[in-house]
């Protein structure tokens, strides 16, 4: 797929909206507290959002409740309390090693993270119409880890199959990330050091391992 320049498109589409005085619904998708944070901050102006939690590839059970229970720390703290909804989709680890299944081995950002992105921002899609949201999205891209191109073919994909429009994104641009990383601190976050699932986890340990080396070996 060709590269977009996503932001563009969502100046475009906010702009309309600021002019014609419009506060649609929107259902965005989020894998952290971290993630949202600047795109709550960002997005909370123009729409009414509703949160949509549903990570079924974190991995223990316990980083999953830690990580759910950050958000709702910052939800509260930040002040978003009266002004956005959030909405605990099922944690279903099965789900996301069915998708995973034969892919195991393949290296990070490839394939099997374009279905991950793909199996999360169906649930939201689909969430989105049950709604009558507006509009849809997901905080993924804010990453620099992750594939802005192949989250925003994805989100017009679904948002067709749906009849939801995808809000299209490449959060980190604008210092997106680097904001983040601010409402991080200021709220005491917790950044993980991994996206969440257990392959993940696995390279993150082997990262850590080599750079161990590393230093003793200089």
């Amino acid at each position: 797929m060709a590269k977009g320049n996503y932001q563009k498109e969502l100046d475009r589409i906010l702009d309309r909206l600021k002019e014609r005085g419009d506060r649609p619904r929107l259902l965005l998708h989020v894998c952290c507290a971290p993630c949202s944070s600047y795109v709550l901050e960002y997005l909370n102006t123009y729409f009414q959002i509703s949160i949509l939690f549903y990570n079924p590839n974190i991995s223990p059970e316990s980083e999953y409740i830690f990580r759910l229970n950050e958000l709702k720390r910052l939800i509260k703290e930040a002040g978003y309390e009266e002004s956005v909804d959030l909405l605990e989709g099922n944690y279903d680890p099965a789900s996301f090693l069915e998708m995973a299944r034969g892919m195991e081995d393949l290296p990070e950002r490839g394939a099997r993270c374009y279905h991950c992105y793909e199996l999360r921002m169906r649930e939201a899609a689909q969430a989105a119409a049950r709604l009558g949201a507006d509009y849809f999205t997901t905080s993924l891209s804010i990453s620099p880890h992750k594939n802005a191109d192949w989250i925003n073919e994805i989100g017009t994909r679904l948002g067709q199959e749906y009849g939801v429009r995808h809000l299209p994104s490449d959060f980190k641009k604008r210092s997106g990330y680097l904001r983040s990383i601010e409402l991080s601190n200021q709220y005491h976050l917790y950044r993980q050091n991994y996206c969440g699932c257990i392959f993940s986890k696995k390279e993150a340990r082997q990262r850590e391992e080599e750079k161990a080396k590393d230093v003793m070996s200089s």
